[in-house]
């Protein structure tokens, strides 16, 4: 089964596509995020990252979640991927994308799973539970986070062009 989480942005696919992809610095515009490091750093977006985050559930609760992936980007796509290797969701596939809209890019994250392996219930544990109240509920932070960042310094790289004329 696929969930997708989509925003659009106002700014270009690269914008988008290199602050999604810079995940080392999402902890300083992500505060659902406790913290993302690279167990082997490869190149930019590429390597084996752990990743850690809050999942907020209003006021004071929140749980913590953890998983680690193999990433890797796509450039010319753009695209970023991922496959998780570790954590509740192991073989999980997750794939960013970029499309290029007017006034911005139409960006969709995409997590294909099948679920845990428990029987029985892992099937149903993903469908009902993981994906809608975890997954997509940090995927839907991130994606707002980092189209934050990226009209963000798209406005900055404005207001300096216009005040360089």
């Amino acid at each position: 089964m696929t969930i997708y989480d989509e925003a659009f942005v106002k700014a270009p696919p690269h914008a988008c596509f290199l602050v999604a992809a810079d995940v080392e610095r999402w902890p300083d515009i992500l505060p659902h995020y406790r913290w993302v490091r690279f167990q082997d750093k490869r190149a930019f977006g590429t390597g084996r990252v752990e990743m850690a985050a809050w999942r907020d559930f209003g006021g004071p609760l929140r749980y913590p979640t953890w998983w680690v992936s193999e990433m890797r980007i796509e450039e010319n796509e753009p695209a970023v991927i991922y496959r998780h290797v570790d954590g509740v969701t192991r073989g999980m596939d997750v794939r960013w994308e970029f499309f290029a809209r007017e006034g911005g890019t139409h960006v969709r994250i995409a997590h294909a799973w099948d679920g845990p392996g428990w029987p029985i219930l892992g099937p149903f544990a993903w469908q009902h539970v993981i994906a809608p109240h975890f997954v997509s509920a940090i995927a839907t932070r991130t994606l707002a986070g980092v189209a934050r960042e990226v009209e963000r310094r798209a406005a900055l790289a404005a207001t300096s062009e216009r005040t360089d004329i």
